[in-house]
């Protein structure tokens, strides 16, 4: 039973040390999608060393498990796995991890279901505040303009993404301003980070005890708006982009001594007006293929047994 126990001991200290060492890295700030794909291969590669501790205990516990899981591969081969010693533990470690694994699904799903449910809520909204006038046809538009005090500007992605903007951030927000908003909104919807935010929401709402899912969740949501505002600064600038921040949340005390929930704004303001200077090329690629290793890892302890009798 050596290989499921180093595939958990890996996946234990992969979710123990990885939040640890990417919150002292003193680059995630200066390169925020690359500190989005480490985060993404760390979190893969947790759940494959579950995926297929699960998949060894399955097959070690039930000849029909072992039968689909081995079906391609010589006698041998099953041998070096040495199922029958795996014991009584087998079978408890694969319900286990199998339950995990049907409770990640339904958080997943109810996560997509709630965010469907608000998109639902808010495009109804939208139809009440922006009311088609008796002979005009729904046009599905991509761009939404709203009467409203409050100068606000976000996204609905769905089949046909909108992007809502508010009259109060038109009469703000004047030429290039105006287009760093925009591109900021658009930066969100080709990233598809609403996928991002649906996968990390579900893993941390089903797995509180994981302190590794909080931490992917909470990364991904600032992540994301520094990766939004990097997109956005590239076309317009990043004083622009900064400048377009302020005026669009000045009114909304996060600048204040008491600030809300949006207290991340002040500091993407301070990293645009002083950004820091990005990785040099062959660190991200050397960064960008060592994340890509770790889910490459569980593979690889995996078919040690079998690599042996192989070769």
């Amino acid at each position: 039973m050596m290989v499921p126990f180093a595939l958990m001991g890996l996946g234990a200290l992969a979710a123990a040390m990885a939040p640890r060492l990417l919150s002292r890295s003193d680059w995630i700030d200066r390169e925020p999608v690359l500190a989005l794909w480490v985060w993404q291969c760390v979190v893969v590669g947790v759940l494959l060393c579950c995926a297929l501790t699960m998949a060894l205990t399955a097959a070690a516990a039930w000849d029909a498990v072992r039968g689909n899981v081995f079906a391609p591969a010589p006698k041998g081969v099953v041998e070096a796995y040495a199922l029958s010693g795996y014991g009584p533990l087998a079978a408890p470690i694969a319900l286990a991890l199998a339950f995990g694994a049907v409770w990640s699904a339904v958080m997943l799903t109810r996560e997509i279901g709630r965010a469907r449910a608000w998109r639902k809520q808010h495009r109804a909204e939208l139809l009440v505040r922006s009311p088609v006038l008796p002979g005009e046809e729904p046009s599905g538009e991509r761009l939404v303009v709203l009467e409203s005090e409050k100068p606000d500007a976000w996204w609905l992605p769905d089949t046909t993404p909108q992007l809502v903007i508010t009259t109060a951030a038109l009469r703000r927000l004047k030429g290039r301003r105006l287009d760093a908003v925009i591109a900021h909104e658009q930066g969100h919807a080709r990233a598809r980070h609403h996928w991002l935010l649906h996968c990390s929401g579900a893993l941390a709402t089903g797995f509180p005890q994981v302190t590794m899912f909080a931490a992917f969740r909470d990364e991904v949501y600032r992540l994301v708006e520094l990766a939004a505002d990097d997109s956005a600064s590239r076309r317009f600038g990043r004083t622009t982009t900064a400048l377009a921040l302020v005026e669009l949340n000045e009114d909304r005390g996060v600048f204040g001594p008491c600030p809300s929930a949006l207290a991340q704004v002040p500091q993407r303001v301070d990293r645009l007006l002083a950004p820091a200077s990005r990785l040099p090329v062959a660190r991200r690629w050397r960064l960008t293929a060592t994340a890509a290793l770790v889910p490459v890892v569980p593979l690889l302890v995996t078919l040690v047994p079998a690599l042996r009798v192989l070769g």
